[in-house]
């Protein structure tokens, strides 16, 4: 069954669309949204061969021509040159302003391509197909596009909404358990910062969704995907409450930087990890329960999941230098660092004010357990 939810943003709502079967359906469902029955495809070396051939295969069905790009796959694709190289085959396609572009691939094609959406010909429409789980429940909705710099990540990019998602629930049975557990770092996160309820609902069926049940995946995305379509709407460019959905991002993005976006910490990991650093953050600054971090910890640890810096291997810098890569991350206002800290499960707030010596106690400790 497919359901549907809808993204109402005025002239650039969308739908995203999930459930079973959308990639061998993608012809029927992409063809309303063209001029012209012709489509570009960028996705990565992995995705590229497990569902290229079918997703073409689906526009051919229904009569519409492609032409695709394949970059290689990793976090490092999303920078510069390969960035570069895709505007540049996108125009060498004679791609055009009416016509659509697809995303074919994990967060990092999503980002990367809607990048290259919004600044081509200043911005052609684009499809997001995601086809790891933190692409289905995060990266693909909301319209967030853009590359890393060598200074941190994510610091390159535009706002660009999507025509339409197709979240097809079946392809997550191609992921690594590696890949999609760290893709439910992001679903976590979302019971963490506004849903109590569906964080006792994780805790119940979470092994089950772990173990391939495709009713409670196709659950688990939607009830993401509402979440974070709820926060968009009301704050489309992150001037206020859409930085909520940046719990843990901020130990991430620093712990990520200091593995080099290597294979060492996928993103889904590093916010896993920082959700249980930001509950012990807030529980040590007296603004939430010590039983809460605890209970955190508990269920990442049940699902096998990243749960402490203990879990990074190899090398990592000492608490002060990971707190000076914080300040690098795109939520520093005037010189300040935000954290997203939490009242409770299912409680997020934003605040600037930290103090310096609470962040590196927390790190300090955290270092210390490795």
């Amino acid at each position: 069954m497919i359901q549907t939810v809808h993204v109402p943003l005025g002239e650039r709502a969308y739908d995203v669309r999930i459930g079973p079967g959308l990639i061998d359906t993608g012809g029927a469902q992409i063809a309303p949204l063209l001029h012209r029955k012709r489509v570009a495809i960028v996705s990565d070396e992995n995705v590229a061969a497990l569902h290229l051939d079918r997703f073409r295969a689906a526009l051919s069905a229904e009569g519409i021509e492609s032409v695709a790009l394949t970059l290689p796959a990793g976090e490092s694709t999303k920078a510069w040159p390969e960035f570069t190289r895709t505007v540049e085959w996108l125009l060498e396609q004679k791609v055009e302003r009416r016509d659509v572009v697809v995303a074919l691939g994990g967060g990092v094609i999503g980002d990367l391509v809607g990048f290259a959406a919004a600044v081509l010909r200043r911005g052609v429409r684009f499809v997001q197909v995601p086809t790891s789980l933190l692409a289905q429940v995060d990266s693909s909705v909301g319209g967030k596009t853009g590359i890393n710099a060598p200074q941190g990540k994510n610091l390159i990019g535009a706002f660009h909404q999507p025509s339409l998602v197709l979240a097809d629930i079946g392809v997550l049975d191609t992921l690594t358990p590696r890949d999609f557990l760290a893709g439910n770092g992001e679903v976590v996160k979302y019971g963490l910062l506004g849903d109590a309820g569906f964080f006792d609902w994780l805790e119940r069926n979470g092994p089950a969704m772990a173990a391939g049940d495709a009713e409670k995946r196709a659950y688990a995305v939607r009830r993401s995907v509402e979440m974070k379509a709820e926060i968009v709407v009301r704050d489309e460019t992150e001037q206020g409450d859409r930085a909520l959905l940046n719990l843990g991002h901020t130990f991430c993005h620093a712990l990520e930087k200091a593995t080099g976006y290597s294979d060492r910490l996928l993103h889904g990991e590093g916010v896993a990890i920082g959700c249980a650093l930001a509950f012990e953050l807030s529980s040590r600054l007296g603004v939430c329960s010590q039983e809460d971090p605890s209970r955190v910890r508990a269920h990442l640890k049940t699902m096998g999941m990243k749960t402490d810096l203990a879990d990074i291997p190899g090398d990592l810098p000492a608490a002060e230098s990971l707190l000076d890569l914080m300040g690098q991350d795109k939520k520093v206002i005037d010189g300040k660092l935000r954290f997203i800290l939490v009242r409770g499960i299912g409680d997020a707030f934003f605040t600037s004010d930290v103090p310096r010596d609470a962040v590196l106690s927390v790190l300090w400790d955290a270092l210390a357990s490795r």
